[in-house]
């Protein structure tokens, strides 16, 4: 970068008053030329990787144009270090949180995708245990066929069974007892069988 040579002289204090002067971008200019390096260096330090340092130079010397006519600064030397650790710890928070975003982002998606499965394996299952349970149901007798699908389906009583059905109360009782344990076998032996 071309400045005027009458400029080269001036400390870093003088640069920033005839900054906050004129507001005429050569002086940070000045103070790039001086200590861009050094800025890289510590950045480099920070961020471990080339072209982020690089990028975060250009950056922080861009915040340079507000910052230094908002503060007050003594020793630039040791403002700007301060400043640029300041500004590194940020990117790196920056890039942490991005990352964890992304990773429950992607944890996400992935538990979404693995409970969609789930359900729709769950949901094949029930379907398929349904037709088994139907299946089971049309091989029982028609009084025990009436009477636990009364009882477990239609959620009826034993004396609300006795009153549709005009079965005595043993039989009704008998019915379900056995139909239950006929349904039992019938599913077992169809489980086999698959």
């Amino acid at each position: 970068m071309l400045y005027p040579e009458r400029y080269k002289d001036l400390s870093d204090k003088e640069l920033i008053a005839e900054y906050k002067k004129s507001a005429d971008k050569i002086f940070v200019g000045i103070l790039y030329k001086r200590y861009s390096h050094l800025v890289f260096g510590l950045c480099m330090k920070y961020l471990k990787d080339q072209d982020e340092a690089h990028d975060a130079v250009t950056n922080i010397f861009t915040k340079l144009f507000d910052d230094l006519q908002k503060h007050s600064i003594e020793y630039f030397k040791s403002w700007l270090y301060t400043f640029t650790k300041n500004f590194c710890l940020m990117q790196l928070r920056s890039a942490q949180s991005k990352l964890r975003k992304g990773l429950e982002y992607e944890y996400d998606v992935k538990t979404f995708v693995e409970k969609s499965e789930e359900m729709h394996q769950n949901a094949n299952k029930r379907e398929q245990e349904y037709v088994a349970l139907e299946k089971a149901m049309a091989g029982l007798n028609e009084e025990q066929r009436i009477c636990v699908e009364l009882f477990y389906l239609k959620d009826k009583s034993y004396n609300e069974i006795v009153e549709i059905t005009g079965y005595t109360l043993n039989n009704v009782k008998s019915y379900i007892q056995n139909g239950k344990r006929n349904l039992k076998i019938k599913l077992e032996t169809q489980s086999g069988q698959e």
